[in-house]
């Protein structure tokens, strides 16, 4: 019988199969690059949906595959907490985060990704990254159109979905502490 049970076709297969996705998942590993490069990818989509918006496009259509692509909504929980938010100050969903980047009339949403912003540049003060997982922290820096800068502090955390792509589970922005 114990024979039987270890020469089973059916569970050679199921144990080989584990095995290959125990070690792909193995091979996926954060890097600092890979936060980088998830920076550099969320920048230009806020730039790009500010694009979209001044030429008269859709883009509620640019900022639904922005969250679509760089967050973990239907991932995961996503712990949302965005820079110009008082009243509702998180955005637990992704109908909370579209409505922030795009705006939407009756609330505090202005449309932050709709606001013009030409260029995103990031300032780190430490990333850290795990097997699944990482952590980013620091100052980002929003060029508005005339060419001024917004300073933000920010803190990231991402994971990794089935793809080995970096899905954002945490966004907190803020604008920095300003003493009377």
């Amino acid at each position: 019988m114990t024979s039987q049970r270890l020469n089973n076709p059916l569970r050679i297969a199921a144990i080989a199969t584990a095995a290959s996705l125990y070690s792909m998942s193995a091979l996926a590993e954060i890097t600092e690059q890979d936060v980088l490069a998830a920076q550099q990818e969320w920048g230009a989509g806020i730039v790009a949906i500010s694009a979209v918006h001044a030429e008269g496009g859709d883009y509620a259509a640019r900022a639904t595959e922005h969250i679509d692509t760089l967050y973990a909504y239907g991932l995961s929980d996503v712990m949302f907490k965005p820079t110009l938010a008082a009243r509702d100050q998180f955005r637990e969903t992704f109908d909370e985060a579209l409505t922030y980047f795009i705006g939407e009339e009756g609330s505090e949403d202005k449309g932050f990704a709709i606001s013009g912003w030409t260029n995103v540049r990031w300032e780190n003060n430490g990333i850290y990254t795990d097997h699944d997982s990482a952590m980013a922290m620091g100052n980002y820096y929003f060029t508005g159109p005339d060419g001024s800068e917004t300073k933000v502090e920010y803190t990231f955390g991402y994971l990794l979905d089935d793809n080995g792509d970096l899905k954002i589970n945490l966004h907190h922005s803020s604008l920095p502490y300003a003493p009377e």
